[in-house]
C-alpha cells in the first residue's frame, strides 16, 4: 500500500515534553527580531506578496519593464484594477513608475524584489521536489 502524503498523516502536537526554557537561546532569539518599525514593515511586504492578483503584477515586472495596458492583458484583470494594485505596490516601495509621454511604464523597484520573488519561487519549488 502506498504511504499517504505528508498532508494525511496524523501531525504530532508542535509542543515540548518538557517545559523547559533554554534562557541563552531566548536570549540569542530576541536579539534577532526586528524592531517595531522593521516588524511592521516586513509585514506589510509579505502582505502585499501574500495577494495573489498583486504577486502576478510582480512577477510579469520581473520578466520586463510594462505598461498598464500590457500587465492589464498579461494578468488578465481591468486596467483600473491593475492600476489600484500598482499602486498600492508603489507605496511599498516594490514597483516604481516611468512616464514616457502619455505612457506609464512599471518595473520593479530593485533588484532585491525581484530576489525576493526568485528566493519564494526557489523555495517553493523545493517543497513541491520534496514532497514528490
Amino acid at each position: 500500500m502506498a504511504r499517504p502524503k505528508r498532508a494525511m498523516q496524523v501531525q504530532e502536537p508542535e509542543v515540548c515534553d518538557d517545559e523547559v526554557v533554554h534562557l541563552e537561546s531566548v536570549r540569542r532569539a530576541r536579539r534577532s527580531l526586528p524592531d517595531a518599525t522593521m516588524t511592521l514593515a516586513l509585514a506589510g511586504l509579505f502582505d502585499a506578496l501574500g495577494d495573489p492578483t498583486r504577486l502576478r503584477i510582480v512577477s510579469a515586472l520581473a520578466a520586463e519593464e510594462l505598461c498598464v495596458c500590457d500587465l492589464s492583458a498579461t494578468v488578465g484583470l481591468s486596467q483600473s484594477a491593475v492600476s489600484h494594485q500598482l499602486r498600492l505596490l508603489r507605496s511599498l516601495g516594490l514597483v516604481r513608475g516611468r512616464r514616457d509621454g502619455r505612457m506609464m511604464y512599471y518595473a520593479l523597484d530593485d533588484e532585491h524584489v525581484r530576489l525576493l520573488l526568485a528566493q519564494g519561487r526557489e523555495h517553493i519549488a523545493h517543497r513541491i521536489r520534496e514532497d514528490a
